[in-house]
């Protein structure tokens, strides 16, 4: 049995540790609300930039661009998978993870290179047999400029030819309890307009063909940038999540330490008392 030592150490490095908890639960929330923030602008534009694309192509005949040439077989293929760089956030990066390794297995790719985003999946897959083409680490203030040059990066890597698609692994965030993982394909862009949707006529200047060479590098900067950010937000809520549960164990635990403490305590009381109480009635004896 431990002594009261042992558990008062226990219980106050259980404090301790539930102070650093409780701590890191009220900034995920801080940063949480600033990520929410961010998202919820980022969605509306994403759509309305699919609109504008979707509205503009249908008006371009013979639609001709490197960026939405289908090959006919995916032989060769770019995963790029978006982790945090931190853990403490429950089951977060390894979700992505395991979502990722299990496409790439079930999909039965002849070829696939990784561009892992964020330290964890660079850390896991750099010691698995998968060859990592580019590795970028997440920056405090993410910004669409970091998005384009990732982009950039994913078009040269198509356009070349040394990739037939480019897939995104990321997480979605839907709630504080709750994130998504989706497996998006980016690279080549998905010809998602409606040629039978009713047509506005509008006036271009330039005409729509340039206007569309324009739209298309951007629409591929964006949705890298929204999986950024959604993936950021996702964190943050998964972060918040863990440490709440995590403060709250360590109070559960801590209470389970006192009443233990207090028990021994009382039996060592009790214990001292009927050796008292013993030598007393001998000594009159």
């Amino acid at each position: 049995m431990p002594s009261t030592i042992d558990i008062r150490r226990r219980i106050r490095s259980t404090k301790n540790t539930q102070q650093i908890t409780k701590a890191m639960k009220m900034v995920s929330a801080a940063k949480l609300r600033r990520a929410q923030d961010r998202i919820f602008a980022a969605r509306p534009y994403a759509a309305a930039l699919r609109e504008v694309l979707a509205s503009v192509a249908t008006r371009v005949e013979g639609i001709s661009h490197p960026l939405l040439e289908s090959r006919e077989a995916e032989r060769n293929v770019l995963v790029v998978i978006i982790t945090a760089d931190r853990g403490l956030c429950g089951a977060f990066n390894t979700n992505v993870i395991r979502a990722a390794v299990n496409t790439i297995q079930e999909r039965g790719w002849q070829s696939v290179q990784l561009m892992p985003i964020g330290r964890k999946a660079i850390d896991f897959f750099k010691r698995r047999p998968y060859p990592i083409r580019h590795s970028a680490q997440l920056v405090k203030a993410l910004s669409l400029e970091h998005a384009r040059e990732i982009s950039v990066m994913l078009g040269e890597d198509f356009t070349s030819g040394a990739a037939d698609a480019v897939y995104v692994v990321y997480n979605e965030f839907r709630s504080i309890m709750s994130q998504i993982v989706r497996v998006d394909r980016l690279l080549p862009i998905e010809r998602a307009w409606d040629q039978n949707a009713p047509a506005v006529e509008y006036l271009y200047e330039p005409g729509p063909a340039q206007i569309l060479g324009e739209l298309l590098p951007k629409h591929i900067e964006y949705q890298l940038y929204r999986a950024l950010l959604e993936s950021a937000a996702a964190e943050q809520g998964a972060r918040m999540t863990a440490m709440e549960a995590a403060t709250k164990n360590a109070s559960d635990m801590i209470s389970h330490l006192t009443l233990t403490y207090n028990r021994i305590r009382q039996a060592a009381i009790t214990k001292e008392i009927i050796e008292i109480v013993s030598g007393a009635a001998a000594a009159e004896g």
